[in-house]
């Protein structure tokens, strides 16, 4: 019985986790979507996966580098 308690809280914690790092807001073409809790632009796809910034014009100029 122990060992189907502690899968159990693994499991819980597990979707606790994931529940509390999940944000509402659609990505746009460039995989990115404004944060307006954090008030950042960040992207979760594309070729700035995982980067933040000001705003989209920010990216954009950014984008315009590459």
């Amino acid at each position: 019985m122990k060992q189907h308690a502690r899968l159990l809280l693994i499991l819980a914690l597990s979707a606790y986790i994931n529940s509390a790092s999940a944000h509402g807001g659609g990505l746009d073409s460039y995989g990115c979507h404004h944060d307006k809790k954090a008030g950042l632009y960040h992207c979760h796809q594309g070729k700035f996966k995982g980067r933040t910034f000001s705003s989209q014009a920010e990216m954009l100029k950014e984008l315009q580098k590459i």
